[in-house]
């Protein structure tokens, strides 16, 4: 009798000790949707920097295509600048904005056209500005086009007796440049970036 009494004591000690089974207690519960909240909120947090830093990288992409695609425009019409070629060396607010007027074969219109690239500023910002009308009427009111937006510089150089200078008139010079350098200068994110481009015009000259 003893002996089942010590063996009965025994068994309700060792199922005492025993996991219980059933549900989470509340503090499990609020412990986990803790742990559930703060993981969500890394995640959220990591996709929002990581689509962020995308975007930025997509903007800084397009900004970029855009200037190299200007200047290969600029390139193609320079190579075929005609008779007139003046270059104004201009400033606004100290960042070099040059004023840049050729006669060229252009594909958007027949015949000789009069082309022009210059700066001009628009809501606070600089803008890099094209005017393209006929070389043969003057008189016309000329197609304008914004070609980059918010651009830090715009620089025309020529080469002359081995230097690169900053001003050419045709007018005065009776010439065209043997060489013309172009620099498109862009902010992309916090950096400064300037890209350019080196021509020397074909027409009338052995290739």
């Amino acid at each position: 009798m003893r002996n089942s009494k010590i063996l009965n004591l025994k068994f309700s000690i060792l199922n005492s000790r025993l996991p219980q089974a059933g549900g989470f207690t509340l503090i499990e519960l609020l412990l986990a949707f803790t742990i559930l909240s703060v993981i969500l909120a890394t995640l959220y947090s990591t996709f929002f920097l990581s689509h962020k830093a995308l975007d930025g990288i997509d903007r800084s992409l397009l900004k970029l295509q855009e200037c190299r695609a200007a200047l290969d425009v600029m390139r193609r019409e320079v190579d075929s600048v005609h008779s007139r070629f003046k270059v104004d060396d201009r400033d606004i607010y100290g960042r070099q904005t040059s004023r840049f007027v050729f006669t060229t074969f252009s594909s958007l219109r027949p015949g000789l056209s009069m082309i022009s690239y210059s700066v001009e500023e628009k809501d606070g910002k600089l803008v890099l500005i094209k005017e393209i009308n006929s070389a043969y009427m003057s008189d016309n009111r000329a197609e304008s086009v914004e070609v980059i937006e918010d651009v830090e510089a715009f620089m025309v150089e020529v080469k002359y007796n081995d230097k690169w200078v900053k001003t050419w008139d045709t007018s005065i010079t009776h010439s065209i440049p043997q060489e013309v350098r172009i620099t498109l200068t862009t902010r992309l994110k916090n950096k400064t970036i300037s890209l350019f481009e080196t021509i020397r015009p074909k027409i009338g000259r052995t290739i």
